[in-house]
């Protein structure tokens, strides 16, 4: 069974930097795009960025200039690298990937668990 595992989430001061990571395991065809979502209290789910499998990316415009996203396509992870963070950022993380299963002939979209960013003084 395939499955996302996101890490690096914490509590962390205004200005400072945090990297989230997502793993994406089991037997896995291929990955097409990944991405982060995330989700504060009261709020909806919003796409933060994505990136496709030749590396092209896309930010919201609220973290644009102060969020990376990268890949590893080799080990299926996407990572978040998250700058000069404020506590407007403070928001359960989603990894999720558009990915294939061996065996499938069809793509499908999987989702993390979540992790837990907390930015305050």
């Amino acid at each position: 069974q395939v499955q996302l595992v996101e890490s690096g989430g914490g509590l962390v001061q205004p200005g400072g930097s945090l990297r989230l990571s997502c793993a994406a395991s089991g037997s896995i065809f291929s990955v097409n795009a990944m991405g982060w979502y995330r989700q504060a209290p009261g709020k909806e789910r919003e796409l933060v960025a994505a990136i496709t499998s030749g590396g092209s990316t896309n930010y919201a415009d609220s973290v644009k200039g102060r969020f990376t996203i990268s890949r590893d396509n080799a080990k299926n992870t996407v990572y978040l690298q998250m700058n000069s963070l404020k506590p407007e950022d403070t928001a359960v993380y989603y990894c999720n990937a558009d990915l294939i299963e061996t065996g499938n002939g069809y793509s499908e979209w999987v989702w993390g668990q979540g992790t837990l960013l907390t930015v305050s003084s």
